[in-house]
């Protein structure tokens, strides 16, 4: 990497518009569920349906991850995130006026697809522009922009909703997108590539060995402890612990500031050891533990499964940045937007998919026995998650 990139004040202004870009993102693809409940109220929708759209943007995301990622491997990253942020304004602002139907649901669907776009390419794009000694730290930050996005969503949608209608309400992250597209085009250029020797070869895919593939699946099962906490921590203290509702509100909104203070110091464990797998792996660790100690404490103490929804809350997100800045690293600048499109696109999947499995499996053994079956996962992610296989780290 070009030494004046990595010395240059600029890479810290292109870290926040990036961290903007996400988080004005995440608050359409992941503000859907504040506004299931007044759907079902103002629109008589059962929720089935409402699941529907709200599972929409995320439907469009997982299409077309890859694709802005080749888009940005090959064009850069600025052009892929404005043009994508503004197909996603445009989108949500269209779905704002239109009523529940199929046309309100591609709508919703195309507005996540244009999101991908930040996803995809913005990971790279901070991945260039900060040196290897600093990666960690700076994806970390970047990576609370989901926490951030949800929790905006939360505080604005359902009071807009109320006052304007559930569909208008979107008006808000349509806007939010415009405002942090005119950031990435005005602020936030495209980093320095290495150019390519005359005659030399272009780069050859990373995904011809599995080390890639193996960081991808430990990610993938490090998904489950973290969806199991987020899904099911408000019901679990409401209807198992007697918790009041608002009280239970207040845990999960502090929880959600603290998991993303957690992925910031993460990546600051990451750069002081030179790794970001042998963390990964010990956090893998973790999650088994917090997993096993919740089902402990469900079944003798509840004041201990209390305590681990807590520490969950840090420990099971902490992850997510590590796997992300392996990924890039790993791929190298001409293939980090596909590869990083690829991470998106298995994790959002198995996001998808673990609240429904985990429900049907708590609904049939309780909370004790599903939260220690899904400890399998991130058991399972610390053999996977290659330690040996990480640029300079040397072998287990």
């Amino acid at each position: 990497m070009p030494p004046d990139v990595t010395r240059s004040r600029r890479r810290w202004l292109v870290l926040a518009v990036g961290t903007v870009a996400q988080t004005a993102a995440c608050s359409f693809v992941y503000g859907m569920p504040f506004l299931v409940p007044l759907l079902r109220d103002s629109a008589g929708l059962t929720l089935a349906q409402a699941g529907a759209y709200v599972a929409a943007p995320t439907a469009g995301l997982l299409c077309t991850l890859v694709l802005w990622g080749a888009i940005a491997d090959r064009y850069g990253e600025r052009g892929v995130m404005a043009t994508g942020l503004v197909l996603c304004a445009v989108a949500v602002a269209g779905a704002a006026p239109a009523g529940p139907g199929p046309v309100l649901l591609v709508l919703l669907g195309l507005g996540g697809a244009g999101a991908a776009s930040v996803f995809a390419a913005g990971g790279r794009l901070v991945m260039g522009w900060f040196g290897a000694h600093e990666r960690g730290t700076a994806m970390g930050i970047r990576q609370t922009s989901q926490p951030l996005g949800v929790a905006l969503a939360g505080l604005t949608l359902p009071t807009l909703a109320v006052a304007v209608g559930p569909f208008r309400a979107l008006l808000l992250p349509a806007a939010l997108c415009v405002v942090a597209a005119a950031l990435v085009a005005g602020l936030a250029p495209n980093p320095p590539r290495p150019q390519l020797a005359p005659g030399s070869a272009a780069a050859r895919s990373p995904y011809r060995t599995p080390v890639l593939w193996r960081v991808h699946g430990a990610s993938a099962l490090l998904v489950v402890p973290q969806f199991a906490v987020a899904a099911f921590a408000t019901e679990y203290l409401v209807r198992e612990q007697g918790w009041g509702a608002a009280a239970a509100g207040a845990f999960v909104a502090a929880s959600q500031v603290a998991g993303a203070l957690g992925r910031i110091a993460t990546g600051i464990w990451s750069d002081r050891v030179g790794s970001r797998l042998r963390p990964m792996r010990w956090i893998a660790v973790g999650a088994t533990a917090v997993l096993l100690l919740f089902a402990l404490g469900d079944a003798v103490a509840g004041w201990l499964a209390v305590l681990m929804l807590a520490v969950g809350a840090v420990v099971t997100v902490a992850p997510n940045g590590l796997a992300f800045t392996s990924t890039a690293e790993l791929a190298g600048p001409s293939w980090s937007g596909r590869a990083l499109g690829v991470q998106n696109t298995g994790q959002n999947a198995v996001a998808s998919m673990v609240p429904v499995a985990l429900g049907a499996l708590i609904g049939a053994t309780g909370y004790g026995i599903g939260f220690a079956l899904a400890a399998l996962a991130p058991l399972a992610a610390i053999g996977v998650t290659p330690v040996s296989g990480e640029r300079g780290t040397p072998p287990d």
